[in-house]
């Protein structure tokens, strides 16, 4: 009896320190997804030149549940289309961890995309619908950043998914009650890849840290 109770204790401790173990997986990806931001679009300079609107993850084309999400980002008047914007997203892998690369003594995220808009104030990613790390309880995300000419970069509200199984209904009424409900991208299937829409009013969709 001792023995059963032992073996019990045991694999309740040891699944608790998975849990934990994740949880600061999770946690220490999204700090480097932060922190990292600036490196990548510093990275990426010579791209940005080309008032290019249009990007792509490396890997894209061998994901499994590829994604090309397209929007309008405007001005703080929700009308006019910004031009000369910078966008950026970043993203883990499908296990939920984020690859740190280092190029020209930086580092930046593996799996990141950044677009500069033109004067209708397009975008488009291609990418793929990120994993989350086992048993952490997050849901899947893409973190986007903002660069506005002549001003500091801002993170907005994370892009989630409506097909995420981890994103309840109880979560979803937390994001609506937050007004963050727009944040959660409506997938629709086409051919080989989901689509989605996410239009971005400049000075809105900022990062909620409550």
């Amino acid at each position: 009896m001792k023995s059963l109770v032992t073996i019990f204790c045991c694999t309740l401790f040891f699944g608790a320190c998975q849990t934990l173990h994740a949880q600061d997986s999770v946690d220490n990806s999204i700090a480097l997804a932060i922190n990292f931001q600036e490196d990548y679009s510093d990275a990426n300079s010579e791209i940005k030149e080309f008032n290019k609107n249009t990007d792509s993850v490396p890997d894209f084309q061998l994901k499994e549940e590829k994604i090309k999400i397209v929007g309008t980002i405007f001005q703080s008047d929700g009308i006019t289309p910004a031009n000369n914007v910078t966008l950026s997203i970043s993203q883990p892998d499908e296990d939920g961890y984020y690859s740190i690369q280092k190029e020209n003594d930086k580092r930046h995220i593996y799996h990141s995309a950044s677009i500069t808009t033109d004067v209708d104030g397009t975008y488009t990613f291609y990418t793929f619908i990120p994993g989350t790390v086992h048993r952490s309880g997050r849901v899947k995300s893409i973190r986007p950043v903002i660069k506005e000419e002549g001003k500091e970069a801002y993170e907005l509200n994370a892009f989630y998914f409506d097909n995420d199984p981890l994103l309840t209904k109880y979560r979803i009424k937390r994001l609506t009650k937050k007004g963050l409900d727009k944040s959660i991208l409506k997938l629709e299937k086409k051919e080989d890849m989901f689509v989605a829409n996410k239009d971005i009013i400049l000075g809105k969709d900022l990062l909620d840290c409550k």
